[in-house]
């Protein structure tokens, strides 16, 4: 009686199998291996940011009254120019000269470029503001005419703005007076007291967070506080009352820079200055019937969607919306 033998497999049946197998075995090993190398790199951590309705207790520590010196009397007068241009083209961000002029490929050196960008809160979305804004304390400003004003906040016709001010005279944090005076009524000097009491020094980038609030509706006085990171508590900064004389209707929460051309670059002597620094802006919220929500498109649109890191002197320059109009950087 005779037994069938099993037909060898061909060539090319062989192959096939073998590479079936390998396939198999491959994808089974790429399962087990953990995917280490195509895993994004962790985002920076964000700054801490604290409870609107935390307690309101204390002064802010350091806060003075500041002296009429020349540098800061300068800057002060940059200041107020470049918000009238802000009012007379609230919408158009073209680089400006604080004379007025728009700046062109033969702006001279000695020329200086005004410029901004961010979130602008809308007229009747809020009657308070408050955000986290990061420091460089070693971001040092070299020319007398140049001032970084970033971030910067100030609520609709509320009665101060406070800036994270960069000058050739120092880095503090000013109580604008906008219903007074005009001009800095409190500066904070940004020093290692400061870092202590009003930044997390978590390990995170050195942020602090702002808020103001109107207190009574009558008097349009408003109230500027600072959190305190050892007390947990908000710290006033600047209380005023009276007719906002900013002459803009809306808020901002945006990155500000009055820049001239460095000869030795062709560009702002801030791109150089600031190379290493990010200027960072997070948890904008609004105020509004008594509750504290994020800022978002629909009550405070970004002043431009796109805009052109040439027109701020600075072409590394990177404009990040982080959040849904809450939260934006600026960095190279």
């Amino acid at each position: 009686m005779s037994t069938s033998r099993p037909r060898p497999r061909s060539p090319l049946a062989s192959l096939t199998l073998a590479a079936s197998a390998l396939a198999a075995a491959i994808a089974l090993a790429l399962a087990a291996t953990p995917a280490t190398a195509t895993t994004a790199r962790p985002p920076t951590p964000r700054p801490s940011q604290p409870s609107p309705t935390a307690p309101h207790t204390g002064v802010v520590a350091g806060a003075r009254t500041p002296a009429r010196t020349p540098g800061r009397e300068r800057a002060a007068r940059t200041f107020l120019e470049g918000r009238r241009a802000i009012s007379d083209q609230a919408w158009t961000h073209h680089p400006r000269l604080t004379g007025g002029r728009t700046a062109t490929p033969a702006t001279r050196a000695a020329d200086v470029t005004h410029n901004w960008w961010g979130v602008f809160p809308q007229p009747g979305t809020h009657d308070g503001i408050m955000a986290t804004h990061t420091v460089d304390p070693s971001y040092t400003v070299t020319n007398a005419d140049n001032v970084t004003y970033a971030p910067t906040t100030k609520a609709q016709n509320s009665c101060m703005e406070v800036v994270t001010a960069y000058t050739n005279t120092g880095n503090e944090i000013w109580a604008w007076d906008w219903c007074g005076t005009v001009g800095p009524a409190r500066t904070v000097p940004i020093d290692d007291a400061f870092l202590k009491n009003y930044t997390p020094g978590n390990g995170g980038p050195a942020a602090y967070s702002v808020q103001m609030v109107r207190d009574d509706n009558a008097a349009n006085r408003w109230s500027a506080y600072l959190y305190n990171y050892r007390t947990a508590a908000w710290d006033l900064l600047f209380r005023q009352s009276g007719t906002d004389q900013s002459g803009l209707d809306h808020g901002w929460d945006m990155f500000e820079i009055y820049a001239s051309v460095d000869p030795a670059t062709g560009e702002g002597y801030y791109c150089t200055e600031a190379q290493r620094t990010s200027f960072d802006s997070s948890a904008v919220q609004l105020r509004r019937n008594g509750a504290w929500k994020p800022a978002s498109p629909s009550d405070s649109p970004w002043t431009d969607t796109a805009p052109d890191p040439n027109a701020f002197l600075c072409p590394p320059l990177k404009f990040v919306q982080a959040g849904a109009d809450d939260h934006w950087t600026v960095h190279q």
